[in-house]
């Protein structure tokens, strides 16, 4: 699988790029859209149409993880239907249904449809599984563990998520840790986003192949924030997301 980050900012878009959002595609070509923050529709039509999603997953309801939600169901509600390339389909949304008005949001009659995914087992979606934990968050948001089932091929995206024990277990083994690090060094233990040391221990201790940070803060020096998150690591490579880098499992 591979999976390409179209915003990469935490909190609000910076710099002409956008917050967080991320295309991921199996082997079999089915494209999941992993959070849909400011800008994430113009930031796909440089990879794929926004038509040719299959279904679109997100952690939590702050408005940097999903204000481009309206704007793609009006891109497909509004799309001409003389287009022979466009099939008109329903877009699966996932989110949780523990915010009712907000999940019931997802879904737009002839659209886009919302759908509760599990948190306490396996959701299926397309050739993915995918698992859940709650992470440490003002609200309620998800951590997701996504195997794709052909290749065995593994990812975590940390959502937005302050420390805590669980996530090592929970990220332990996988190819990537997708980090959610707003924070340098001198601050660890915040209530609502990791610290880039806190990223990299995580990374160390659960044993994964390659550390990825975003939610990135747009004070400071990136380069200092990324060296911190390695120098945690220990050995883990360790890189920035910037929108449309793509990294391919196959060479992990």
């Amino acid at each position: 699988m591979k999976l390409t980050a179209l915003g990469v900012w935490g909190g609000y878009p910076y710099k002409d790029a956008g917050t967080t959002s991320y295309l991921l595609t199996s082997d079999s070509g089915f494209n999941l859209l992993i959070d849909a923050g400011s800008r994430a529709v113009t930031e796909l039509e440089h990879e794929i149409s926004p038509l040719c999603l299959d279904a679109a997953i997100v952690s939590h309801y702050h408005e940097d993880h999903i204000a481009d939600l309206g704007v793609l169901r009006q891109y497909r509600q509004l799309w001409p239907k003389t287009d022979p390339d466009w099939d008109s389909a329903i877009l699966k949304i996932y989110g949780h249904d523990k915010d009712a008005q907000a999940f019931k949001n997802l879904t737009l009659d002839g659209v886009s449809k919302g759908i509760a995914y599990d948190v306490h087992g396996v959701q299926k979606v397309g050739p993915f599984d995918i698992t859940f934990k709650e992470t440490v968050h003002p609200i309620l948001c998800y951590a997701m563990r996504i195997i794709e089932r052909k290749t065995g091929q593994t990812l975590v995206f940390t959502g937005d998520t302050g420390w805590f024990d669980g996530l090592i277990d929970f990220a332990n083994g996988v190819d990537m840790l997708l980090a959610d690090v707003y924070f340098f060094a001198d601050k660890s233990n915040m209530p609502n986003h990791l610290s880039s040391v806190e990223a990299g221990q995580a990374a160390c201790q659960a044993g994964v192949k390659k550390l990825v940070l975003t939610h990135l803060p747009q004070f400071g020096d990136l380069e200092q924030l990324r060296k911190e998150a390695e120098n945690a690591a220990q050995g883990v490579s360790t890189e920035l997301a910037e929108p449309h880098k793509s990294w391919d499992f196959k060479t992990f």
